[in-house]
């Protein structure tokens, strides 16, 4: 048992950064597939473009906007918010061109970070013409969600594709439905 530990202590400290992002990426994603999922049937946003904005946006979950306000999307309060706030420097500028704290969205639990995002893009007049794309088309979506004004960042939609091709994110848009009602036979 001893010299297990041991070896797997030193398999874990010789990690590269790189391999031990991946490690962190592929927990982070363990963790959240089945919400992605469930909200791509609720809502229809594809579960891979969902999984990519919030690895991205959330960078793996360690931002600071994901540890201390479950915000894993990256969303701004915008004047019509209630919910809580969160303060952190963005890409936000006073009238002198200073950076300025910008105000983020803050949710109790993480899980309300990812319905919220569903719900914000599907209610939001500049995202519904993705909504008629094919939820299989991460491209058309990537693409989209940059033409649309998601992100300030001109490589957004290339950073979300490569996060989808990279981990094989496609996938979970095949996914079976959640909701599906399960039949139970009964025994005899």
């Amino acid at each position: 048992m001893g010299y297990l530990y041991l070896t797997l202590i030193v398999g874990i400290l010789s990690l590269t950064p790189k391999e031990n992002s991946t490690v962190d990426a592929l927990d982070y994603i363990a963790t959240y597939k089945d919400l992605a999922i469930a909200e791509m049937y609720r809502t229809g946003v594809p579960a891979s473009i969902k999984m990519a904005q919030a690895l991205h946006e959330s960078n793996l979950g360690k931002s600071d906007l994901a540890i201390h306000a479950n915000n894993h999307f990256g969303i701004k309060c915008k004047k019509y918010w209630k919910g809580g706030t969160f303060y952190h420097k963005d890409d936000d500028f006073d009238e002198n061109g200073q950076l300025i704290d910008s105000c983020f969205r803050s949710y109790g639990i993480s899980s309300d970070s990812w319905v919220d995002h569903s719900n914000f893009l599907r209610n939001r007049s500049n995202y519904v013409h993705l909504f008629l794309l094919d939820r299989t088309n991460y491209k058309a979506w990537a693409i989209g969600l940059q033409k649309a004004g998601y992100a300030t960042d001109k490589a957004y939609a290339q950073k979300i594709i490569n996060k989808i091709e990279a981990y094989g994110l496609a996938e979970l848009d095949m996914a079976d439905n959640p909701f599906k009602k399960i039949n139970v036979i009964k025994a005899r």
